[in-house]
């Protein structure tokens, strides 16, 4: 897949909103494509989006798969381990998410939670994040060696511009969900995530399974640059459009007409102001 890859040298101006979506919108087309060509070949996709909180995971993940089908892409978002899938192999619970054939899954965190957040915040014993740091790599060697193109990515962000996404979601009601007392903890532990990352990446990083860094202080550029790496580093090819036309439909087209219930009524906003007297 032919993705053109765009630079944005530190300190440049970040990308407007028209020209990312001018830039994004031929992407999603071969994305599009891509699906297409997965569909038809029987191949499986994993992408792993790991960082540091707010980096811009779940925005890389959905201007990714905005435009494809649900059923075909997954988005695997893993909650906390329950009291028993703490006491399986660490991986088994990420092993009934692996796409099928044809599909692809898109991980917001992946088993890679042991190497970082599990690390840093004591929810590991050293024992077994030395046995992931050993079994991490074979466990993607299997994975790649059954046939599945898995892709590594790990999303950058400065601790300035983390602190100001941080006092965003603080402030916004909208946002407030993405904060949780850890996300507020880990901000004095910066430095720790940096080492743990850098180990991870030292004990991880294969020829078979190799680490993408993508710088995401610009969350914009930064997601134009995961999807055409991802793109660029897939085949070229097209597969025939098999659907057929869509041939107009002969004699008047009806309206909708109600026997048993009416739809509810539209919605009307309020339309008094915020300084009403009644409020």
């Amino acid at each position: 897949m032919a993705g053109k890859k765009g630079k944005h040298p530190k300190g440049a101006k970040a990308l407007g909103k028209g020209d990312y979506k001018d830039l994004l919108e031929p992407l999603q087309l071969e994305l599009v494509r891509m699906a297409e060509w997965l569909q038809a070949t029987g191949l499986r996709l994993v992408v792993l989006f790991e960082g540091r909180d707010t980096a811009g995971k779940g925005g890389a993940i959905k201007a990714l798969s905005e435009h494809l089908n649900p059923r075909q892409c997954r988005t695997v978002a893993l909650p906390r381990p329950t009291e028993r899938e703490s006491t399986q192999w660490y991986f088994q619970r990420y092993v009934a998410h692996l796409p099928a054939a044809g599909e692809m899954a898109l991980f917001d965190r992946s088993w890679y939670n042991r190497a970082g957040v599990e690390r840093v915040m004591g929810y590991c014993t050293q024992a077994d994040y030395t046995a992931f740091l050993q079994q991490a790599p074979q466990f993607e060697r299997m994975l790649v060696d059954d046939g599945i193109l898995l892709f590594k990515y790990w999303l950058c962000v400065d601790q300035a511009e983390q602190e100001q996404r941080f006092a965003e979601r603080h402030q916004n009601r909208l946002k407030g969900w993405k904060l949780s007392p850890v996300d507020l903890e880990a901000r004095q532990r910066y430095d720790a995530y940096t080492r743990a990352r850098e180990d991870m990446l030292a004990a991880t990083h294969t020829p078979h399974a190799p680490w993408t860094l993508v710088d995401f202080n610009d969350q914009r550029c930064g997601r134009l640059t995961l999807i055409a790496d991802l793109l660029d580093r897939l085949p070229d090819v097209d597969v025939p459009n098999d659907i057929p036309p869509l041939v107009p439909l002969k004699g008047r087209l009806h309206r909708e007409r109600y026997r048993v219930l009416e739809p509810i009524a539209p919605y009307a906003p309020d339309k008094r102001g915020d300084g009403d007297e009644d409020r």
